[in-house]
């Protein structure tokens, strides 16, 4: 496996137009905690619950915001934001495998497929009638195409990925390994008890730029199309149902769960374990917090909760207990107030005589 070039600090500040401080000519071969970096090393502060381990850090050198570099007496690269510095840089540091372009010969693959020669075909890979593959784009080992879908260029499918008939991936496309797209959705008629299937006929269409993570299933639509939009990021173990639609750079984490033909706006964030009924609406700029039910549309920007905090079990049974109370309580405060209401009205009346 090759190794990343190494950059000086000099090299590394020219590439991120960041003011250097410190020693230019120190080696950078790679990227660490503040904890754990070693003097090759480039490390990153960028949450202030982690300044207590940037004096002693043995890093070669820190991405430092201007506030954060002024009291630290080591090499830094100053920047408006390491997060979003230490993630560009990341990629130069990035180990992951580059597949050579080439079909291998264990691949089974339909006469009418379109493979673009600069496409790298893993072992083991079945494509179907119809699918168009384009330049630059992995298909990982033991991965399945169905048919007429169509893969966009520098897509990427790790090991395993799942693409049923009619799907349309856009450009830069990122999928990770035991994802399934275009599976058939949940939908069924009730005939006197007894369901009868309703034919998925739809498909799904995933815009340029979108990331899937491992084991995520995104269902193919009853009649129109299921469709996550351009830089949508969904993370591991997600499931979308069928017809819905999540706008543009909405990002979601783990364990997310949208009933069918729910709307997501765009620019929203989605925490892990949210759930979301079907057929309602979330507006653009949601955030959602994690473990949240959402059980209407959401109309207005802003943050969003459901549920109670982790409490101690004592208190827990405490506040189950007081629940269950809320309504004899809430009777009683009705009649409180009627009794009010009436002793008011009657000392008024006894003023007025």
């Amino acid at each position: 496996m090759s190794q990343p070039d190494t950059l000086t600090l000099i090299q590394l500040a020219e590439r991120l137009d960041a003011r250097l401080q410190g020693d230019g000519n120190q080696r950078i071969s790679g990227l660490a905690t503040l904890q754990q970096a070693e003097p090759q090393d480039l490390s990153f502060l960028a949450n202030s619950q982690y300044r207590k381990y940037l004096a002693d850090t043995r890093a070669g050198a820190v991405l430092l915001r201007e506030s954060d570099a002024a009291g630290f007496g080591g090499n830094a690269l100053i920047v408006a934001d390491p997060y979003l510095t230490y993630a560009r840089l990341s990629h130069h540091f990035d180990r992951k495998p580059k597949a050579a372009a080439g079909i291998h010969p264990t691949a089974v693959i339909a006469a009418s497929a379109h493979i673009d020669p600069t496409a790298s075909i893993g072992a083991g890979v079945v494509i179907e009638d119809g699918v168009v593959i384009a330049a630059r784009v992995m298909v990982g080992a033991q991965s399945f195409v169905g048919a007429r879908s169509h893969i966009g260029e520098e897509g990427w499918l790790a090991p395993r990925v799942t693409l049923y008939h009619d799907v349309q991936i856009g450009k830069r496309v990122s999928i990770q390994s035991g994802a399934v797209i275009g599976s058939e959705g949940f939908g069924f008629a009730n005939n006197q008890g007894q369901w009868e299937k309703i034919a998925q006929i739809g498909g799904v269409l995933i815009g340029d730029d979108v990331d899937i993570g491992a084991n995520t299933t995104i269902d193919r639509g009853a009649l129109s199309d299921t469709v996550i939009a351009n830089g949508v990021k969904l993370d591991n173990q997600i499931q979308i149902a069928h017809n819905v639609h999540v706008g543009e750079h909405t990002a979601m984490a783990a364990c997310v769960g949208i009933s069918g033909s729910t709307r997501i706006g765009r620019h929203c964030t989605i925490a892990g374990g949210v759930g979301m009924v079907g057929h309602i609406e979330v507006c653009d700029h949601a955030f959602v917090t994690g473990m949240t039910m959402v059980t209407r549309s959401i109309t207005e920007p802003g943050a969003y909760s459901s549920g109670t905090a982790m409490q101690t079990v004592a208190d827990w049974r405490k506040s189950a207990a007081r629940l269950r109370q809320l309504d004899g309580l809430f009777k009683r405060v009705q009649q409180l107030e009627k009794q009010l209401a009436d002793v008011t009205s009657s000392a008024a009346d006894s003023s007025d005589a």
